[in-house]
């Protein structure tokens, strides 16, 4: 149903993606000029989630016009009391249902006792559906409308036609209420949150390397100049920006963990063609010393997105935006440096973990996830603004 949504017009969505940046970069400029951190992976979030709900919609959340928050260590920190948002309530909501279904994989099968005096998701999700449910109710009615008005012989209008939501797009193939809420927030789930991840760490990295925040700068002046916004070629020619998000892909990828159990005996293919296929008993939920010996030469070992008939339906979309969003924080900002006295000290990596092996001994925030990864206490930032007269 979904995937043919997802031509080259609709993952090249410039136009959305600028609108939204613009607002974000902003928004960072103004608290950056005042001499205070920003948290980056709030300022994503918030953009993700409103490109997100505009390209599914057609209704943007807004919450990229609500003011940012500020460090705990801020002065005016205390002064930021106000009234929840409808898009500060959403944007909560939906973390929040997403913390409660995460819980579940890893109970295991004792999970609902976990919730034995209610589901935990349904409090979060009226909210998130008080906002979602008249959309789609709206959009049901509107395919309606239309039909009976082509039934009455009325032609329809192409250009409503190519710039129709994904939502619009989904209702002229099914109305029923039920899978075009899952399938919008399913779409919605995969499309903020990794995408926001993927960013914050990228940044995260750049900090920690800003050599490598130098060279990817230096190729986005190169091939887009200061002030041009990215066209889908530039972006597909910038082989380091893509290195840059494949590479925080590898170290920090968006949804750390999976499931996948056979429901039935199977076999596996063998890499070598002249060997005999490979035994996966029912239950078995990995690969144990075969892997290494059968699998090591398989060319999907890096797939952040998964592979095969299930590969995610917005990969490319996600690039693309990815790559927009760096692309013009790279024109607006020379430098960055992670204000690390800005973390809540609850959210800082333990003593016992200086020196441990791998990543870990290295991190200078910590990574948590529910379905997806993110930083604990966000991650706070200083930038430098660049000259863009040239």
């Amino acid at each position: 149903m979904t995937r043919p949504y997802f031509s080259r017009e609709r993952i090249s969505h410039f136009e959305l993606f600028d609108r939204h940046a613009g607002l974000a970069i902003k928004k960072m400029k103004e608290r950056l000029r005042g001499g205070h951190a920003v948290d980056f992976q709030d300022v994503v979030s918030r953009f993700t989630l409103d490109s997100a709900t505009q390209f599914l919609f057609g209704k943007c959340v807004q919450s990229l016009e609500d003011p940012l928050p500020y460090a705990y260590n801020d002065p005016c920190a205390p002064q930021l009391t106000k009234a929840q948002t409808v898009a500060e309530q959403f944007a909560e909501a939906l973390a929040e249902a997403q913390r409660v279904i995460a819980t579940r994989p890893r109970a295991a099968r004792v999970w609902p006792l976990l919730e034995l005096l209610g589901d935990k998701s349904a409090g979060p999700m009226r909210v998130v559906d008080a906002f979602l449910q008249p959309i789609i109710d709206e959009a049901v009615a509107k395919n309606r409308a239309a039909r009976a008005q082509v039934k009455n012989g009325a032609v329809g209008s192409e250009e409503a036609e190519d710039h129709r939501t994904l939502l619009d797009h989904l209702v002229k193939i099914t109305d029923d209420p039920v899978v075009l809420h899952d399938e919008t927030v399913n779409i919605l789930i995969a499309g903020k949150d990794t995408t926001a991840a993927t960013l914050t760490f990228a940044i995260y990295m750049m900090c920690l390397n800003p050599h490598v925040f130098e060279q990817l700068r230096a190729e986005v002046l190169g091939t887009v100049g200061s002030q041009r916004s990215p066209t889908f070629d530039d972006i597909r020619n910038m082989k380091y920006l893509r290195a840059v998000i494949n590479e925080t892909l590898r170290l920090y990828a968006p949804v750390p963990y999976n499931f996948r159990v056979a429901n039935r005996d199977t076999t596996l293919p063998n890499s070598d063609p002249r060997g005999p296929n490979v035994f996966i008993p029912k239950g078995t939920g990995w690969l144990d010393e075969r892997l290494g010996k059968y699998f090591a030469v398989n060319p999907s070992i890096f797939a952040p997105f998964n592979a095969g008939p299930r590969i995610c339906l917005g990969q490319q979309f996600a690039y693309n935006e990815m790559s927009f969003f760096l692309i013009r924080l790279a024109q607006n900002f020379s430098g960055m440096e992670l204000d690390l006295a800005a973390q809540p000290p609850d959210a800082r990596p333990p003593p016992e973990w200086a020196g441990a092996e791998g990543r870990k001994g290295l991190e200078k925030v910590v990574p948590k996830c529910h379905l997806t990864i993110y930083v604990h206490g966000g991650l706070w930032v200083k930038m430098i603004e660049a000259d863009r007269e040239t």
